[in-house]
């Protein structure tokens, strides 16, 4: 069975313009990649769980900030090049970027050093217009901005 993640699409309209909001991910592997690494804010999920909820947590979790009550518009899934198939549910809001503070991970850093470092999840948030979005997203993700452009008046 594949593993699963479910993520928040969040969206505004800014000067006529859609825009969503990406993650970038933590870490010193990702410190300096930028194009194709960005994400939905998202997290995996086991069988069984809502992957409503689950999308909830993880946007909270990943950004700091509890998803206003409203709706969500269910996206459906898109399978990653891992094999990993996510599922992103788009919802209308707005956040300051800025302010964005992830939970963190532990890792070994340096490899192989025997010491442990913490790490955000996520270090930095954007909002992004749909074609800087597109260069910016993991590449199986970008689906979803068009299955939310179909959506948006």
């Amino acid at each position: 069975m594949p593993k699963r993640s479910a993520g928040i699409l969040l969206y505004r309209l800014a000067g006529g313009a859609v825009e969503v909001l990406l993650v970038h991910p933590g870490g010193p592997f990702w410190a300096r990649r930028d194009a194709g690494v960005w994400s939905v804010p998202k997290g995996e999920y086991e069988d069984g769980d809502d992957p409503r909820a689950c999308a909830l947590r993880e946007f909270e979790e990943e950004t700091g900030t509890a998803l206003p009550p409203g709706e969500l518009s269910d996206l459906g899934e898109l399978k990653q090049k891992s094999g990993k198939l996510v599922r992103a549910f788009a919802a209308e809001g707005d956040l300051d970027a800025d302010a964005v503070t992830s939970n963190t991970f532990e890792m070994e850093w340096p490899p192989r050093s025997g010491r442990m470092a913490e790490f955000p999840e996520v270090d930095r948030a954007g909002w992004f217009r749909i074609d800087e979005a597109r260069e910016k997203l993991v590449p199986a993700q970008a689906g979803f901005l068009d299955r939310l452009i179909e959506r948006v008046p």
